[in-house]
């Protein structure tokens, strides 16, 4: 078979709703790899809040930070932090209105604010305490991605107001903030160019809004079960969900395993 490349979401597409990695998912990556085909994962966390998945699944490619951070078998290929002029523009109007912001590195990530109840329920929900404070951390490190902890009704204004950077909400209290250029599909085209495989050869599992991009780009979309309505739209491939081992179901659909 010609050689392939699967990119997965973490967060409803490898995690269940437990927060767990089924038996089946393991088993299917294991079998991707068997087959010779490429596995990475592309995800809006930072990579230091899934090295446990990596490492589990013996996994060295990722896109990150929805597409900020790129590496490919282990050596970063693509870096795109957001300006900080961008930043400090977001960072005074968030300020203004007692909206918290959490800002992530390479390595680390540090809170604009002490103990806010939508930063702490927010990453609480992806099992990850409270950070550090350092509201001045953006000033002196690339940020490549930010959180936002607003509700819905309040981020158009900041749309309206923040043309240079992109919101896509991922939790009811917390957006992730974007270069305005940056997107899943620029991360996994940059993975592309270094394994040197055609958009044909690509697969892409997902579930979330920072998936669609991602999902219409590649040659075959895989949307689960539980994936939100826009997604399943533009699905090649529609699978069960993810409790219902929906990822390991749909790669047995793209005959991939």
């Amino acid at each position: 078979m010609e050689k392939r490349i699967v990119f997965l979401d973490i967060d409803g597409t490898i995690l269940n709703t437990k927060g767990e990695i089924p038996q089946a998912t393991k088993e299917a990556v294991q079998a991707l790899k068997d087959n010779g085909h490429y596995v990475a994962i592309a995800t809006g966390r930072a990579p230091f809040m899934f090295e446990d998945i990596r490492k589990e699944l013996d996994i060295t490619s990722f896109v990150s930070y929805n597409g900020q951070y790129v590496v490919f078998e282990g050596e970063v290929i693509y870096r795109n932090p957001i300006k900080r002029e961008h930043l400090l523009h977001l960072y005074n109007e968030a300020s203004e209105k007692e909206h918290a912001m959490v800002f992530m590195g390479d390595t680390i990530m540090k809170a604009s604010e002490t103990d806010n109840g939508f930063v702490r329920d927010s990453l609480a929900s992806l099992g990850f305490t409270y950070p550090e404070i350092d509201k001045d951390y953006f000033h002196h490190e690339p940020i490549y991605q930010a959180l936002l902890f607003c509700e819905e009704h309040e981020l158009q204004d900041y749309a309206d107001h923040h043309k240079h950077v992109r919101f896509i909400r991922w939790h009811p209290l917390s957006c992730d903030v974007l270069p305005g250029d940056g997107s899943k599909k620029i991360g996994v085209m940059k993975l592309l160019e270094a394994a040197g495989l055609s958009v044909q050869s690509t697969y892409a599992c997902g579930d979330g809004l920072n998936d669609l991009e991602m999902i219409e780009f590649a040659g075959t979309g895989i949307v689960m079960g539980n994936a939100v309505p826009e997604l399943k739209e533009l699905a090649d491939i529609q699978t069960a969900h993810v409790d219902e081992d929906g990822l390991s179901l749909g790669l047995k659909k793209a005959g991939l395993i």
